[in-house]
């Protein structure tokens, strides 16, 4: 449904038809391409956000998918997948007390993606910089000409820290 909305922002090549790791590298690479051949300078990030999945908060993703359009039907079965759930450990035969989980999306399930998908949807808004996506690796970068590129190339990071807080 969200590719054909055009939901999905297109830079992102994770968990989607048609896209995969070697698609983001290759649009990488042929920007760089561009911009070299236009005789431009380019800076560029690489992130990498560990422990993606596990800190995806269940509120915002669910305030996310409200705000997608999904059917109500749709949001009540989210809800329900995701909350009141518990988690608890085995150490040396011991079990420790359960305890809510209140973030993170279910890693192996089917569903997992999809939830990790629309929840990282919005971190390319209000970037003057090219973001490219796989899954929660990204590269952020822009051509270099004067210091005003620097300075949205480093504001757009200042952006991409506010998201992820």
């Amino acid at each position: 449904m969200w590719d054909k909305n055009d939901w999905l922002y297109e830079g992102q090549h994770g968990f989607r038809l048609g896209y995969s790791c070697e698609s983001q590298v290759i649009a990488v690479c042929q920007d760089i391409a561009d911009f070299l051949d236009n005789g431009d300078k380019i800076d560029d990030i690489i992130v990498d956000f560990s422990k993606a999945f596990d800190l995806v908060l269940h509120g915002r993703l669910l305030t996310k998918f409200a705000n997608s359009g999904v059917d109500s039907r749709v949001m009540v079965w989210i809800k329900e997948f995701l909350l009141g759930r518990t988690q608890r450990i085995r150490l040396g035969g011991q079990l420790s007390a359960e305890v809510r989980v209140t973030s993170g999306v279910p890693q192996g399930s089917v569903l997992g993606p999809l939830l990790f998908l629309a929840y990282i949807n919005d971190i390319w808004r209000n970037m003057k910089s090219t973001i490219r996506l796989f899954a929660h690796d990204c590269v952020i970068y822009r051509t270099i000409i004067n210091n005003a590129d620097m300075e949205h190339l480093q504001k757009g990071l200042d952006r991409l820290r506010e998201w992820a807080v």
